[in-house]
């Protein structure tokens, strides 16, 4: 916090510094109970009528009285990754996009509207990278038609907590009234790790998801849109850890290889045989391969009450790059 030479807090914040990221002190209502003070810090989404709007890093907003705040200040940007990889947020925005694609899609200025018969809100959401070339209420305007003229609700896909995330967007959408439905978290690392921590034996690689790969994939019933979308990517390999017996695979896991990102999804096991060390030979194997098309950086996606995965993806070496959410219209 802010103190003076005087020893006093301070506020150096105003409604100018809309859209940076600040840390504020505020004071409690006298009559509250337990502590006096509470720190926020996250990007300034707005200061109107009296109110500062705080969007957290997880995306939480918060609603601070401008006359409860005792100290602030602009928090200056995070110092570069000395471990792993760097990145952008709109650099790993594009790799994922191009990871998960749509069967259909369309520009609205430089937005890009995603639609993939219902299949994952990935695969049908807008993806909100740079100016949609309409002020904003028109353009989730158009939006809203755009699926609901495939009968299809209407999401928006934005980010937070990383540099260049959409911490004001989010804040405008939940004005107008669009709800929040999921957060996740997109994770990186670097990717000879992964491939050191197994040798990756027995797990079989191929260009398509099979029959047995589906068996052990958590959504049941996969449409042809589906299998589209799973087999979409500049360079796709799935993994399956065979079952005994020749019944449903023991694990499976899938790999989009994309210049040098590899990233990871449907790493899923047998719930019988967890704690086997099955996830690590899995992601281990696609790791090798992605090694050799040229590869040297991880990501994966992974939901925020998901200890597991996180645990796991930790003792890897990923670390949380920035949270992401789905937005729907009501």
């Amino acid at each position: 916090m802010e103190i003076s030479a005087t020893g006093r807090f301070e506020v150096r914040i105003t409604a100018a510094d809309v859209g940076k990221r600040v840390s504020v002190r505020r004071r409690h209502d006298p009559a509250t109970e337990g502590e006096k003070f509470t720190d926020t810090v996250g990007v300034l989404a707005s200061w109107d009528d009296g109110v500062l709007l705080i969007t957290r890093k997880s995306g939480e907003t918060v609603h601070i009285p401008e006359a409860s705040l005792v100290a602030g200040k602009v928090v200056p940007p995070a110092p570069a990754r000395r471990r792993g990889p760097a990145a952008s947020y709109e650099e790993l925005a594009r790799v994922c996009a191009r990871a998960w694609r749509p069967v259909e899609s369309e520009r609205l200025g430089e937005w890009e509207l995603r639609a993939a018969a219902g299949f994952t809100r990935r695969a049908n959401s807008a993806l909100p990278l740079g100016d949609p070339g309409l002020p904003l209420p028109a353009a989730l305007d158009a939006v809203r038609r755009w699926y609901g003229e495939r009968g299809l609700p209407a999401y928006v896909q934005t980010a937070t907590g990383a540099e260049g995330t959409q911490e004001l967007l989010c804040a405008e959408l939940e004005r107008l009234g669009w709800t929040r439905e999921v957060t996740a978290e997109l994770w990186i690392g670097a990717l000879a790790p992964v491939a050191d921590r197994d040798e990756g034996a027995g797990v079989v690689l191929s260009r398509e998801a099979d029959d047995a790969w589906l068996t052990r994939y958590q959504r049941k019933g996969v449409s042809e849109v589906a299998l589209r979308v799973l087999g979409s990517g500049p360079s796709v390999w799935f993994a399956t850890v065979p079952g005994e017996g020749g019944g449903a695979p023991a694990a499976i896991g899938r790999c989009v290889v994309d210049g040098r990102w590899a990233g990871f999804a449907a790493v899923e096991v047998d719930p019988t045989l967890r704690r086997r060390g099955l996830a690590t030979r899995v992601m281990a194997a696609l790791a090798r391969r992605a090694l050799e098309e040229g590869a040297s950086a991880a990501w994966l996606q992974v939901e925020a009450d998901n200890a597991g995965a996180r645990g796991l993806y930790a003792g890897m070496g990923f670390a949380a790059h920035h949270a992401y959410h789905h937005y729907r219209s009501v």
